[in-house]
């Protein structure tokens, strides 16, 4: 078996002998042609070439003309176009015509065999690269677990988890189901360390990270004050592995930096993101302005009153600016603001909330099409991902490039993929989250969630003296004993949140500034 069948198209192929004998060497099996037409018949009888070597200056038919004519007949066959030629013209052309590499004479053998190896050895080598690489922190990221991490320990190791979990879906490697595992770990690991330390957090102690009611005063109101205009992006239940699939698609036009904040629990809308546009945690929203909060039990929308939120946030902090506040469920209302984008450069402040992707995750749970298109996490991003390519949030993206903002990226809270479910038994009046449940007389197992019986204590609301918040951590979902086997199976595999997981709590939180406006 060889390397590699390749044909090497030179009008000077006799001079090439050397570089010819030493790819045989290296185990591939090389054929030649002197001319265009003599390459293309020969690609026609035997399209089973594994990449073209082409000299782009052949008299007769050119190399570009022979390109043309070889992608008619080998469209997916890598073509590397060899020239000693450096005009910028025929660069483009050729790049242009879909070219694997190009390579100027007078080429070593060396260069030729890079070229050979990364156009059709390119995936298993960086597969082979990418699990050494993962075997080798597999180990460090288990010892880390073992000790005592830090706020910042942590969003570095989920980092680090979301950096291998992409480079390895990437290249469809068995490994994956090693780092789902310890993922799980980790998720164990953390669910520990926020029982320990939430608490302390909402009481303010030193070690308090960035929590969700911090977010403008710590984030927004210091750009404000010094002259910076400010348009601020609140993804609902976004992720940090699909926020670096987006990642990709604006290294062109953003200088970015990159972190993570702690969302609150529960890690849902009507908590987290009430608290980020109000600057207070649920119970003071309560308190304050009980005619914004919105009891669990009662039908009307939980996030109807965000615009009246971010207002008397900006009256206490007695902030005179004006903003601007869209909420955000599809194309055409994104269309909609594209055709008014002039109002946002007249405004200091600008909040636009966009909620596809918290659609996204419901709808796969209640559609089996959508749950077969989003079957695992690398196909979820990927639905993001295309989402962003194809729709007019790509042209808001371009729209922003053009204006000297700081733009902020960020969500409420992100989701994990359920997988083991965990009885619980509650009163008709007990919420429907599969992530977390709040009631009076609930039964469950306390070694397999998080039970606060003293609301208060994390500054959420208590509706009876008797109530109590548990929340599910790992992968854990709730599931009533009635009709379970039912309910375990409709719920598995599902993208949930409310929770306690590094996905549902550690959120990205992006600074974006045009390269333009540099």
């Amino acid at each position: 078996m060889t390397n590699g069948h390749i044909l090497w198209v030179d009008d000077e192929i006799e001079l090439l002998r050397a570089h010819i004998l030493f790819l045989e060497k290296k185990g591939y099996d090389v054929e030649t042609a002197s001319n265009g037409p003599d390459a293309i018949e020969l690609c026609s009888e035997q399209p089973d070439f594994d990449l073209v070597l082409l000299d782009e200056n052949m008299p007769g038919l050119t190399g570009l003309e022979t390109l043309t004519r070889l992608k008619e007949i080998i469209p997916t066959v890598p073509v590397v176009m060899v020239t000693k030629n450096e005009e910028e013209d025929l660069m483009e052309q050729a790049i242009g015509s879909k070219i694997a590499d190009y390579l100027i004479k007078p080429v070593n053998p060396s260069q030729v065999l890079l070229t050979l190896k990364k156009n059709i050895h390119g995936r298993e080598i960086v597969q082979e690269v990418t699990q050494t690489g993962y075997r080798r922190d597999f180990s460090r990221i288990g010892m880390q677990l073992g000790e005592r991490l830090t706020t910042d320990d942590w969003k570095n190791l989920y980092k680090k988890l979301v950096h291998w979990e992409l480079e390895l879906s990437a290249t469809d490697s068995a490994m994956n189901e090693m780092l789902q595992a310890q993922k799980e770990e980790a998720n164990i690991s953390f669910a520990k360390f926020i029982k320990n330390n939430y608490e302390g957090w909402i009481k303010g102690n030193d070690d308090r990270p960035l929590l969700s009611p911090d977010l403008f005063k710590r984030c927004i109101f210091p750009r404000l004050n010094q002259g910076r205009k400010v348009f601020l992006l609140v993804l609902d239940n976004f992720r940090f592995d699909q926020w670096r699939m987006l990642a990709q698609e604006l290294t062109d036009d953003f200088d970015m930096d990159e972190d993570l904040y702690f969302s609150i629990l529960p890690t849902a809308t009507q908590y987290a993101r009430n608290a980020i546009f109000s600057g207070l945690m649920p119970l003071q929203i309560k308190e304050m302005y009980p005619n914004l909060w919105v009891e669990e039990e009662e039908d009307e929308g939980k996030n109807l009153n965000e615009e009246q939120l971010i207002r008397l946030q900006l009256e206490r902090y007695r902030r005179r600016e004006t903003f601007t506040y869209h909420k955000l469920n599809d194309s055409t209302a994104i269309d909609k603001i594209l055709g008014q984008f002039a109002q946002f450069n007249a405004c200091p402040l600008n909040i636009l909330v966009v909620n596809f992707i918290d659609i996204l995750s419901h709808a796969r749970t209640e559609s089996k099409m959508v749950r077969e298109l989003a079957g695992n996490e690398s196909a979820y991003r990927s639905i993001t991902l295309s989402w962003f390519r194809h729709t007019p949030i790509k042209e808001l993206f371009t729209r922003l490039a053009s204006f000297d903002f700081d733009i902020l990226i960020t969500t409420d809270h992100g989701s994990i993929r359920v997988g083991e479910p965990t009885k619980v038994v509650g009163d008709r009046n007990v919420n429907t989250n599969l992530r977390y449940k709040l009631g009076k007389n609930l039964s469950y197992n306390a070694k397999e969630v998080y039970e606060v019986r003293q609301p208060r204590q994390l500054q959420l609301p208590q509706p009876n003296l008797s109530t109590a918040y548990i929340f599910a951590t790992g992968s854990r979902f709730f599931a009533y004993p009635n009709n379970y086997n039912y309910y375990v199976q409709y719920f598995k595999d599902t993208f949930q949140h409310g929770g306690i997981s590094m996905e549902e709590m550690m959120v990205p939180l992006i600074v974006l500034r045009s390269k333009s406006k540099r």
